[in-house]
């Protein structure tokens, strides 16, 4: 080869070379001339940090992808029952859809959804390595990664210090329940409720909180046979009954108001408006109560899960972004999780949203914890919200061995979600006044004894 050749031979490789690096970032006209008018329809829960999601998505991706994103915002049980239905029937409605641990390993062991572990261990602006491993487990199945979180919570116990402060009392460093339904009674008031619980029917609504109480008040929804499959309904059992008894009069006696239709949003509205002075719920709930659009910035304590039996009584959970096997457009699904998922939208989002960066997603990347703006803005919360998350009792969260796979606020079998869907009905209707305690124990199980027939 002549050295003229050679030279050329030379530019044109590395011509090659970089037009490959570009459409490898997907940067480049020709990489977003590739996309354009293109678009993935994606299913979200309608939870403040989601709909900042939605919010910014426009400028912050589809400007630098042309490719649109369709949101379908769906409150927590319709988005649930929609994803399921779609996930498991293959509708081919949704290219990504919003799950939690207790679907991921169930769906990814099943087939429903795509194996996400070779895209974010190649992708090195996702940072595989940087997502906190107990998120990370709990959305996998055998060591795979089948849904990529958005945030990542536990559960603690958020209270008003300026509002016991003047009742004299104070809060424990690591309370039970016994004592906080005691404060509760003391601090309620006509115009301020003393607690605020979920009282909506549905697995994840009332279900979530009402399963932790009776993980550490010694009951569980079903044994477990040696093998790990169910065994008999405890429904029946003394456990469960004190756990209901427990939690209805305590909604009635110091929760808030229109508690049967309570969920997240409700009690996160009523707690910002101070219209309630302590609330039991996710660990995310801080970053809005800590926001700079916050009316309580400032004016809240944290402690961990309220406890009877158990050491710990902290849910582990994620809502977190999956590809279903029927998506239609898998390659872009994968593209805008990356981009919502990664570390890249926290910073991005830090300066853009509403509530500041106290707002942004919490409890999934450990480089989120070491940015500064953030550090100081969640100083009140951050280190409760991770010490909640890995003190969570996944493997272990009650007193006797549960079936499934692990869990916390849910058993981890399929039947589950729609035997606590239907009997949390039944409590909810005790809350409301509707139904009686005797009549909702019966029902439920009897609903709950199907399983495993």
């Amino acid at each position: 080869m002549s050295r003229r050749a050679g030279r050329l031979a030379l530019v044109a490789g590395l011509f090659a070379i970089l037009a490959a690096v570009l459409a490898g970032c997907g940067g480049g006209d020709k990489g977003r001339r590739s996309n354009r008018g293109s678009s993935i329809n994606v299913a979200i829960v309608n939870n403040p940090q989601m709909q900042d999601l939605a919010r910014l998505t426009p400028s912050l991706f589809t400007d630098k992808t042309d490719i649109k994103v369709n949101y379908t915002i769906l409150d927590e049980g319709t988005l649930r029952e929609v994803t399921t239905r779609d996930v498991a029937e293959r509708g081919r409605e949704f290219d990504a859809v919003m799950i939690g641990p207790y679907e991921a390993p169930q769906f990814g062991r099943d087939g429903h959804i795509i194996d996400l572990t070779r895209r974010a261990s190649s992708d090195r602006a996702y940072d595989l390595d940087d997502v906190i491993p107990s998120v990370r487990n709990a959305l996998s199945y055998q060591g795979r990664l089948y849904a990529s979180p958005f945030y990542g919570e536990s559960s603690f116990l958020m209270y008003r210090k300026d509002v016991l402060r003047r009742a004299g009392i104070e809060m424990p460093a690591h309370p039970t329940w016994r004592q906080v339904a005691d404060i509760a009674r003391r601090i309620d008031t006509p115009g301020r409720a003393g607690i605020c619980l979920r009282g909506k029917a549905g697995w994840g609504e009332l279900g979530a909180p009402f399963t932790m109480v009776l993980n550490t008040f010694g009951g569980t929804w079903w044994s477990a046979k040696p093998d790990g499959s169910v065994g008999r309904a405890m429904v029946d059992q003394p456990q469960f009954r004190r756990t209901l008894q427990f939690y209805a009069d305590l909604v009635k006696d110091a929760g808030e108001s229109h508690a049967a239709g309570a969920a997240y949003n409700e009690c996160l509205a009523q707690y910002r408006s101070g219209k309630v002075a302590m609330w039991y719920d996710a660990t995310v709930a801080a970053s809005n109560l800590e926001a700079d659009d916050s009316p309580v910035k400032g004016k809240t304590g944290y402690v961990p899960a309220p406890v009877e039996r158990t050491r710990a009584a902290g849910w582990l959970w994620s809502w977190a972004l999956a590809v279903p096997t029927s998506a239609r457009r898998e390659d872009l699904a994968w593209r805008y999780i990356a981009w919502a998922t990664g570390p890249q939208y926290v910073k991005e989002a830090g300066t853009r949203s509403p509530g500041g960066w106290a707002a942004i997603p919490p409890g999934t990347r450990r480089s989120t914890y070491e940015i500064p703006e953030y550090k100081r803005a969640t100083a009140a919360f951050a280190q409760p919200t991770l010490d909640a998350i890995e003190s969570a009792p996944v493997g272990d969260p009650g007193t006797t061995k549960r079936p499934g796979l692990p869990g916390t606020f849910y058993v981890g079998i399929p039947e589950y979600q729609d035997v606590a869907d239907r009997c949390t009905e039944q409590f909810s209707g005790v809350i409301a006044g509707k139904l009686s305690i005797g009549a909702a124990l019966a029902n439920c199980q009897n609903i709950a004894s199907r399983v495993g027939q």
